[in-house]
């Protein structure tokens, strides 16, 4: 029933748009700002190791924190890119409303990387609306590019999947 309800109904479609134009700019100022103003994640990451979500003493993510040690603070120079520009295109994807669900998992991605790494912040929060504006598909974005997009990315689909099937011999 929530479901539908969150899928199907115009207000909804409409309460989606302010939500996720609001997270869009929240996503896509953080992401300009550490695009223009040399972002540097090295110091972020090592602090992450350094100090890592600790329970009766014990890190509660040892994975991440190894995965941080083993990959990420040797290749902070990717991270370094990626961050500000997966920011900023997550912001622009929700502000405009095109390929809104893919925008919404990463930015879920991102807030749960920033979590798992002993940052909380606002991250809680902007899951919450990741949530429903994923969960919520194609009528989040339905006020949006969306409405032209995702049709045209399912024609392009289909004509390929019909070049395929034609082109298979019994």
């Amino acid at each position: 029933m929530i479901g539908k309800l969150l899928r199907e109904n115009n207000i909804v479609a409409g309460i989606l748009t302010v939500v996720r134009i609001y997270l869009g700019w929240a996503w896509m100022t953080a992401g300009w700002g550490k695009l223009t103003g040399g972002f540097d994640a090295a110091g972020f990451l090592k602090g992450a190791v350094a100090n890592p979500v600790v329970h009766d003493g014990h890190p509660v993510y040892a994975g991440w924190v190894s995965f941080l040690e083993s990959f990420a603070i040797p290749n902070a120079g990717i991270f370094n890119f990626m961050i500000p520009l997966g920011e900023f295109l997550v912001g622009l994807g929700l502000i405009l409303g095109c390929l809104t669900t893919a925008a919404a998992f990463f930015a879920m991605v991102m807030n749960f990387s920033f979590m798992l790494s002993g940052t909380v912040s606002h991250n809680p929060t902007d899951i919450i609306m990741g949530v429903f504006i994923a969960a919520a598909g194609y009528n989040a974005g339905k006020y949006g590019l969306d409405r032209y997009v995702l049709p045209y990315l399912r024609k392009l689909v289909n004509k390929g999947k019909n070049r395929e099937a034609s082109s298979v011999q019994v």
